[in-house]
């Protein structure tokens, strides 16, 4: 799916390692909080919601969390009932 939104070769690999250096800076916060959400049990720090605001407005990082917690709740519902990843 990332490739069909215009995601390089480059950036989906990264992403395998953690890194979000091929991204766009204003994208580099919010994948890093998707990553921190994801494995701290839904929390941000202070350093990455202060890294979100440098580039996102208030109601915009409220919906970038709430896509983080959808998807991380997908994810976790799927696993549970062991639906397979569709491709």
């Amino acid at each position: 799916m990332a490739r069909r939104l215009g995601a390089t070769d480059e950036q989906i690999r990264s992403l395998d390692g953690g890194d979000v250096s091929p991204f766009d800076p204003a994208w580099r916060a919010p994948l890093r909080a998707a990553a921190e959400m994801t494995t701290g049990g839904g929390r941000l720090s202070e350093d990455t919601y202060r890294a979100l605001a440098a580039d996102w407005t208030e109601a915009q990082i409220v919906e970038i969390v709430a896509v983080i917690g959808l998807f991380n709740y997908f994810n976790r519902f799927a696993n549970a009932l062991q639906i397979p990843p569709t491709k």
